[in-house]
Parts: C-alpha cells; sequence; structure tokens
C-alpha cells in the first residue's frame, strides 16, 4: 500500500494482564508498520479488547511493554492520546447533543479551535452520510447512525494511528462497505490501523496482516493467503434441511475428509482432495442415505475455516469471560468509551 514503511509504528512485546486468577493477555506480542492495517481476529474472550486498552493507555498491563508512534504507553500515555483516534465496540456520543455538537465537542478537546472544529464536524458528517441529520439530536439516531457518527469522531483529530475495536459492528451491509472505502483512504494518506473485527471478510479485505490470537496468546500470523494454507486443500459444505440428518451427514462427509469435519448449526464442513470428483461420489451418498440438503458447495478455504481449525469454534461462539464478552460493554470497553 501506499506510505507503507518496515518501521512499526505500533509495537507490542510481551503483553501480560490478569484479572484475579484469569490471564487476558498471556505474552502477547504485535508489530504494525507504519501506513498499514493489522486486523487482530480471535473467539470472543481471547483479549483483542484487553490489547486495545492498552495501546490505548486505558489499561496498565501487568508485563511487557508497548509503544504507539515512538512514545511509551507506560511511560508517556498523553504523548500516545494526542497520536491516536480511537472507536470501541459501543459508540460513545452523546444523545443530548446532534451530530454536528458531538464531533464540534470532540474538536474542541483536541484543541482544533472553534472554526477548525466546526468546519472538520461538516466534512465528518457528510463522509459518513450524516448530513441530513447533523442537526438532530443524537437520541433520536438508529443504532448505525450512532455507529457511523462515534467512529467520525475517531477521525477528527486526523489521528497517524487509529484503532477500531469492531468497527463495522451494528452496520447494514451498505455502510460497511462505506467504512472499509474511508479505511482504505486514510491508509493511503498515512495513517496506520489497528483494528478488530469478527467478519472474516473485513479482515480479509482491510488487512495487510492478521493475527489471530486465542486465550492471550499468538495462535496464528500472516496475510489471508499465508494463514488458509494452515487449512489447505478444498472443503466441501452441506446444508442439511432437516437437523435429525446431521449425524448421518458429518458420518458420510468422514469418509472423504483429510482433517476434521466440523458442524455449525446445519451446515458439515469437511476439508477434502479430488475436487469436483469426490462432490459427486460425497452427493451419491447422502441421496442413498436419503439425506436432503438445502445447500451444497465446493470451495476453497476461507478464513473461517481458519478460525474452525485454530480454536474449534466459529468466530462468533465462543464465549468466554474477558473483555469482549457479548453481554453488554465491560468495564475495560467503557474505559475505552471514556477515552474522549
Amino acid at each position: 500500500m501506499p506510505g507503507m514503511t518496515e518501521s512499526p509504528i505500533v509495537e507490542a512485546r510481551g503483553l501480560v494482564k490478569r484479572y484475579g486468577d484469569h490471564t487476558a493477555l498471556d505474552g502477547l506480542d504485535l508489530s504494525v508498520p507504519e501506513g498499514t492495517v493489522l486486523a487482530l481476529l480471535g473467539p470472543n474472550g481471547a483479549g483483542k479488547t484487553t490489547a486495545v486498552s492498552i495501546l490505548a493507555t486505558l489499561l496498565r498491563a501487568d508485563g511487557g511493554a508497548a509503544s504507539v508512534a515512538g512514545h511509551d504507553v507506560m511511560s508517556a500515555p498523553v504523548d500516545v492520546r494526542r497520536r491516536i483516534g480511537l472507536s470501541g465496540q459501543y459508540a460513545a456520543v452523546d444523545e443530548y447533543l446532534t451530530g454536528f455538537e458531538n464531533l464540534e465537542m470532540v474538536g474542541r478537546l483536541y484543541h482544533l479551535g472553534k472554526r477548525p472544529s466546526r468546519a472538520r464536524a461538516v466534512e465528518l458528517l457528510e463522509r459518513f452520510s450524516l448530513t441530513d441529520a447533523g442537526h438532530r439530536t443524537v437520541g433520536t439516531y438508529s443504532g448505525g447512525m450512532r455507529r457511523r457518527l462515534d467512529l467520525a469522531a475517531a477521525l477528527v483529530a486526523a489521528p497517524p494511528v487509529i484503532f477500531l475495536d469492531e468497527p463495522t459492528t451494528g452496520l447494514d451491509p451498505r455502510s460497511r462497505i462505506e467504512l472499509w472505502s474511508t479505511i482504505d483512504e486514510l491508509v493511503t494518506n498515512g495513517s496506520t490501523v489497528l483494528l478488530t473485527t469478527q467478519y472474516m471478510e473485513e479482515a480479509e479485505q482491510l488487512a495487510d496482516d492478521i493475527v489471530v490470537i486465542d486465550h492471550g496468546r499468538e495462535i496464528a500470523h500472516g496475510t489471508a493467503d499465508e494463514l488458509k494454507t494452515i487449512v489447505g486443500g478444498e472443503r466441501i459444505q452441506v446444508v442439511v434441511s432437516d437437523p435429525v440428518d446431521l449425524e448421518v451427514a458429518e458420518t458420510a462427509l468422514k469418509s472423504w475428509a483429510v482433517g476434521e469435519v466440523h458442524t455449525v448449526g446445519r451446515s458439515v464442513n469437511a476439508p477434502v482432495v479430488g475436487g469436483a470428483s469426490t462432490l459427486g461420489e460425497v452427493l451419491a451418498e447422502l441421496s442413498a442415505r436419503n439425506v436432503a440438503l438445502l445447500d451444497v458447495g465446493l470451495r476453497r478455504p476461507t478464513l473461517d475455516d481458519v478460525f474452525l481449525t485454530l480454536t474449534g469454534s466459529a468466530p462468533d461462539e465462543d464465549l468466554a469471560v474477558d473483555t469482549d464478552a457479548e453481554t453488554g460493554p465491560s468495564e475495560d470497553t467503557r474505559e475505552l468509551e471514556a477515552a474522549r
């Protein structure tokens, strides 16, 4: 990508964070070259938000070291904050102010001055398709609109480093694609982005580099294509019409599988060799066993398959007790939202 250099602008070495008996981060290393996008992927509870919280100076690590834009996150937190933009999992906007007032306020807090703050607010409202709603109070906004406003607030000061914690959660497909375009534009202009996401397509679309973590430690690292080589080969996926046929479908696919067979909902997925020929044999076997199918496909591995192979669960299934829980904002996430 344009502006890309080899020098890491975000770096972490051996990060450790504990909550009582629970270890959220267990020696995590990260390195993000300037002008690139790093996607941090992992099941819920893997430690993604904890890592972002430490890099954003909202939490202190119990071990290890980290720096952002050449400043140590422990000893120089104010210098780090001047160089980052942050959008957490939950929109941190004031519902009693208008969208314009929210963005203007952030600009004033960054000491941009009244006139530049107002101009930047107008610019960002337009970029995120909020111009028509800019003078309405945020309490009247939909969830997706609030999310877009929160993302705009993270960009008010045009920071060189941007942390996005699951940035497209709650956005419709069109808004998600618009945000991807915005991130591409930011990186083209020299910004560096570290994002966490549960959307495999998002990581594949945006990231120059991907780190997969589980239980607070790295379990895989590489580009999307490099990670897919972990799974290898082709995969047959069948979706049964009746859940009672799942066990029969699993048994049938195991006869051709060259690795572990995974079942999610009514879908059974297995790595195979032989391509279309093997698919024909599988379909003949399932037909002979009177298994009705809703869908069937032969495809190359995806990042979802990488998740299944490395962690044993789909990205949104493995719920744990860390800061990424699905039950609402955790203490760490609330600290993220309070940063502005």
